[in-house]
């Protein structure tokens, strides 16, 4: 055996390591804030909402419902940065409609009025700018909602991803209605409308070049029709959420917290494309955790669940609408799974994003 005491200590580059999970006590934006996850909320609760303070903001819903004038409106805002500008079953000016009257619409609310703000990188092809506007208008149409008043900004070549969008809406929430998760209680059923996954995972197989053996579409759409078909059977919904980032265990997790209520799941009832389930396999990912842009998920009074879930599977946004679990008195505020194998495992919130850009 060689002496190697005299040898100098290796150089060991501190600085340059990585963590392939963000550390919460980071003194920088690091990509997970913008996931949807637990850094999100940590980065509204300890900056944003302090900063803002004011009674509508502490709804923390997908839209603030507000009186004005003697009516209930919804109001929401929402930015879209997706990578890439076009997918299979969509693009960014899509999304950037269906995201901002699907969060209307959980409250309720049928939405009207649209903004819409165009960041635009220097150099990008107006070829380009004009489909996303195409398709942008096209969705504005296809939701029956009018986009009426706008902004253009242009930043220097390298400093965006071609076109960012931001959007904001406004829509009346009718008499009766009051959707929000500190009215779950024990015995709710839980219906999700179809299966998730299907949103990050066409973007992502697009974005890497990965094949599945079949090409999976973004399930993008915008969901106030099927809203109101719920309604139409009873306006005692007690929750709804559209899971977007952090996908559906985000979206459970928040319901749960607020509420204070527990959750229980059942995965086998949790409806997941195979082509979702293996591109998840293979890539070791969770469907629970995958963003969904088309898909919402209801808490709903037992005596109402089988009408509601019959009116889901008769629109065509809810054919595969499914009950996938229950509210119930134990583990107040957690996500609870019972696995295939008669056990059951926490679903914890997401700390960031699987997948990031995907909306």
């Amino acid at each position: 055996m060689s002496d190697t005491t005299d040898l100098p200590a290796p150089s060991l580059d501190v600085e340059g390591w990585t963590c392939p999970a963000p550390l919460r006590d980071r003194p920088r934006v690091v990509m997970g804030h913008g996931g949807g996850g637990a850094l999100s909320a940590e980065l509204v609760q300890q900056i944003f909402a302090p900063s803002y303070g004011g009674e509508a903001l502490s709804q923390m819903g997908d839209a603030a419902v507000l009186s004005l004038g003697g009516a209930r409106l919804a109001f929401s805002t929402d930015s879209y940065v997706v990578r890439p500008l076009f997918f299979p079953g969509g693009s960014i000016g899509d999304l950037a409609v269906n995201g901002t009257v699907n969060d209307l619409a959980m409250s309720g609310a049928r939405a009207a009025y649209l903004s819409c703000g165009f960041i635009l990188e220097e150099g990008v092809e107006l070829d380009t700018v004009t489909r996303v506007a195409e398709a942008l208008g096209a969705a504005a149409r296809t939701a029956g909602v009018e986009v009426a008043t706008g902004d253009t900004k242009v930043v220097e070549a390298g400093h965006g991803d071609g076109i960012y969008l931001n959007t904001a809406g406004i829509g009346v929430v009718p008499a009766g209605v009051d959707l929000r998760p500190q009215r779950v209680v024990p015995g709710d059923v839980v219906i999700v409308s179809g299966a998730i996954g299907v949103h990050g995972v066409a973007i992502m197989s697009v974005r890497e070049g990965l094949e599945f053996g079949v090409e999976i579409e973004s399930d993008c759409a915008a969901l106030g029709g099927l809203v109101e078909a719920m309604l139409a059977v009873t306006p005692d919904l007690h929750v709804l959420r559209d899971p977007t980032r952090g996908g559906l265990a985000a979206s459970l997790n928040e319901i749960a917290a607020a509420s204070g209520a527990g959750v229980v799941i059942r995965e086998r009832d949790v409806p997941v494309p195979p082509a979702v389930a293996n591109a998840c396999a293979i890539l070791g990912l969770d469907p629970m955790y995958i963003a969904n842009e088309g898909k919402l998920v209801a808490f709903v009074p037992r005596e109402h669940a089988d009408a509601v879930l019959a009116a889901m599977r008769a629109h065509p946004l809810g054919t595969d609408a499914a009950i996938i679990g229950e509210a119930v008195d134990s583990h107040p505020g957690m996500l609870v799974a019972r696995t295939g194998l008669g056990g059951t495992r926490v679903v914890d919130l997401p700390l960031g994003e699987q997948l990031p850009r995907i909306c």
